[in-house]
């Protein structure tokens, strides 16, 4: 696999972190996951009490890894997590700074003892001003504080969240893209280097559209109520068998395309409706035409016709239906997961795919402290150190 003989040691919770990991893990890196003796907070997640294979969430966000419990707060926790960064690549953690620094587990206190070490931060909102302290999650830093709800809600309704995880696993693809850019730079330099990756930047990159015309024009673009969107053609539309579909507009060829779609192609010549109009009335009074005409046909006579005119269009679909979608199964959205036990679960895939390379199949999350003795071992304790560390509650060893 492409990242096979990278190293990689994660001391994180919850999903930015571990999924960042978790990505490099599914490429083929050696994931060691650190844990607390009270463990990753996710391990209990959405749990099924009848599952007794664990949080499908923690499964998911982990598989590949192998695991160890370390008190860091310890004086012989934090020097084992320091021979485990000794020949490390790469250290992903979403520790709050404030804590990191009081252990001495920061970037400024590592960064001479481990000059080759790829030190990946991820935080809210950043490691300076005076949100470093403050906790962030997706919900909080990557979808309010960024700006990205207020222009995502239409003004005068309740906000509606984001969905768990949504800004997390954004941000891990980002934080993921900084590693293996500071991993490109380190075989030239020899060097390693700080990563740092924070919800609010990570949530203000993907608004990035709206924030560059108010940064620019100073003009403050968000959704609208549908009776005040500009377009006529672009947006959700409902079908006589009380589905809803969304059409993008790329161009002007879209709007004669669209009248054939709904049987009106006269109206393409109607020099009123003529893009881009600038009138809202009559904006609205082609949207008329257009939600009568999808009304009066159901999703599938619809989707035949967008298709074959070459409109951008996808149903709204359910998550039943995503999962037995077969673009979503060809584009490889799933993917096996072995259980530990035995068994295997279907989870989302990681969201890359590389030509002519067939993926090992994943392997299982691991149980909290699954590996310790092993990890510990190959950090080169002797076994009397290791059941002295475990013994005095440095470690933990878990079920294997």
């Amino acid at each position: 696999m492409l990242l096979e003989g990278l190293k990689v040691v994660e001391l994180a919770t919850w999903i930015a972190g571990p999924g960042c990991a978790m990505i490099m893990a599914d490429w083929g890196a050696e994931v060691i996951k650190v844990e607390s003796p009270v463990g990753d907070p996710t391990r209990a997640f959405l749990l099924d009490p009848e599952d007794v294979t664990g949080s499908p969430i923690f499964a998911m966000e982990n598989r590949g890894k192998r695991a160890i419990v370390l008190d860091t707060g310890s004086g012989a926790g934090r020097e084992a997590l320091i021979r485990l960064l000794h020949d490390a690549d790469v250290f992903v953690t979403n520790v709050r700074p404030g804590a990191l620094r009081r252990a001495r587990l920061d970037h400024e206190s590592l960064k001479d003892e481990l000059p080759r070490l790829i030190y990946a931060s991820v935080s809210g909102y950043g490691l300076e001003g005076e949100g470093a302290h403050i906790p962030g999650f997706d919900m909080t830093a990557f979808w309010n504080r960024s700006g990205a709800a207020y222009a995502t809600n239409p003004p005068g309704l309740e906000p509606l969240p984001c969905r768990p995880a949504f800004g997390d696993h954004v941000t891990a693809m980002a934080t993921l893209s900084g590693v293996l850019a500071a991993v490109h730079e380190r075989t030239r330099t020899g060097r390693g280097r700080l990563v740092e990756a924070s919800l609010i930047r990570v949530g203000a990159y993907a608004l990035a559209w709206d924030l560059s015309v108010r940064l620019r024009y100073g003009e403050a673009v968000t959704a609208q109520p549908r009776e005040d969107r500009p377009s006529a053609l672009a947006g959700y539309f409902r079908t006589a068998d009380d589905r809803w579909f969304f059409i993008v507009v790329r161009g002007p060829a879209c709007f004669p395309a669209i009248m054939q779609v709904i049987a009106r192609p006269e109206l393409a010549d109607e020099p009123r409706f003529t893009p881009p109009i600038t009138d809202l009335e009559v904006v609205r009074e082609l949207r008329a035409i257009v939600e009568d005409a999808y009304g009066r046909m159901t999703l599938a006579e619809i989707g035949e016709r967008l298709t074959r005119h070459d409109v951008a269009w996808a149903p709204l679909m359910t998550l039943d239906e995503v999962v037995n979608d077969p673009l979503a199964h060809a584009a490889g959205c799933f993917t096996q997961t072995p259980n530990g036990r035995g068994g295997a679960f279907a989870a989302p895939a990681t969201p890359i795919r590389f030509g002519g390379l067939e993926p090992p199949p994943p392997r299982p999350a691991p149980r909290l402290g699954e590996h310790t003795r092993q990890i510990l071992a190959e950090a080169g304790y002797r076994p009397e150190a290791i059941e002295a560390m475990l013994a005095a509650g440095a470690a933990v060893q878990g079920e294997s």
